[in-house]
């Protein structure tokens, strides 16, 4: 029963909001129905966690959901056992009493640093590097998500392909645009706002609420939905996992913002428009040029060019007029190229895979 490593422990702490929990329940529920494994998600903060998990309830320390164990991370939380897999997602750091029973435990726990997703090559250098513990009998191993073979993969579900086929909405080229916004307060709504309202077509902004929504009821003025021109603007509440999935597939258009949603919208197969996350000294837009290097290819056409040039813009490096208008005029190359796009990604091992064969290496 080692061998099989069946207990998995998840460890998060929330840093923002939704991003690193959405991440590592994702990984907690494909760990759980597509390998069989017991996962044991200890969260800091539940109250993160239960809009994307409606069913759990935040006063209790313990309980059980869609096959994975939930903990509730305080500072005071009883450590019965420790995991044959333990996963510290983000650098988040292990609990002291935890690490001193992972020392007395035989044979020693995989350890496991899930890292952040990137594009930056020396990512694939770094991945499934082992870091010794400077006082401790124990090893951890980092571990990178990413968009080649040569690391841990992305977060992709066995039936994915399936349902995407079965629930995708094509396009209606005559019905107007369905967009959604899910972004970061230093996004320029405003300016978006405005480039919509001018439109000669039907288009329908679905607004996350949070950031998005503020930004929005900033420019707008209060209200619970907004008409400018042709323009509707339409809130809505926050979704379960799967539920957002569904919205994304049925937009002609997504803004996404983080992590998991940046990989959502790609697997959708639709344009999409990433904000990253905002760092200091514009750290972050290393990153998205990285991306952008990797998934435009190398490619010097229009449509390559619109959808870097527009997540330039939005992410305050660019003209969001022009390069919104040039997105749009490509738009159905782009959606042609991210079909590809997302095939081309799901020839990689998805993240739950990679992290099941490389930690059974390390018996």
């Amino acid at each position: 029963m080692v061998a099989m490593q069946l207990h998995w422990d998840i460890f998060c702490r929330v840093v923002d909001n939704y991003g690193d929990v959405g991440v590592c329940w994702r990984l907690a529920r494909q760990l759980a129905a597509e390998h069989g494994k017991r996962v044991r998600l200890w969260v800091d903060d539940l109250n993160s966690l239960q809009p994307l998990c409606p069913a759990i309830d935040v006063s209790l320390a313990r309980q059980a959901c869609l096959g994975v164990e939930i903990l509730h991370w305080t500072e005071t939380a009883a450590i019965d056992r420790v995991g044959e897999v333990i996963i510290e997602a983000f650098a988040c750091e292990l609990p002291a009493p935890y690490l001193a029973a992972m020392t007395q435990t035989a044979p020693r726990p995989c350890w496991i640093n899930l890292e952040y997703l990137t594009a930056e090559s020396w990512a694939e250098g770094c991945h499934g590097l082992a870091s010794p513990h400077p006082s401790l009998p124990l090893v951890k191993y980092f571990f990178f998500p990413g968009f080649s073979a040569a690391t841990g993969g992305l977060l992709r579900e066995k039936y994915w392909l399936a349902r995407l086929a079965e629930e995708v909405v094509l396009p209606d080229l005559h019905n107007g645009l369905d967009i959604s916004l899910f972004c970061y307060d230093t996004a320029p709504v405003g300016n978006l706002l405005d480039l919509l309202a001018e439109s000669s077509s039907e288009i329908r902004l679905h607004v996350a609420p949070g950031k998005p929504l503020a930004a929005v009821t900033t420019h707008l003025g209060p209200g619970v939905q907004w008409q400018r021109g042709k323009l509707s603007v339409l809130p809505f509440d926050f979704l379960p996992q799967d539920d957002y999935d569904r919205l994304l597939w049925r937009c002609d258009i997504n803004f996404v913002r983080g992590e998991d949603s940046f990989v959502r919208a790609q697997w959708a197969g639709k344009p999409f428009v990433w904000q990253i996350y905002p760092q200091e000294e514009a750290a972050h837009l290393v990153k998205l040029e990285a991306f952008l290097a990797r998934y435009s290819g190398g490619r010097n056409t229009p449509a390559a060019n619109a959808a870097v040039n527009l997540a330039r813009a939005w992410n305050s490096e660019g003209d969001l007029r022009q390069a919104w208008g040039d997105f749009l005029a490509a738009r159905p190359e782009i959606a042609t190229y991210n079909q590809l796009w997302a095939s081309r990604l799901a020839e990689n091992r998805n993240l739950a895979e990679s992290l099941v064969k490389f930690c059974v290496t390390k018996v």
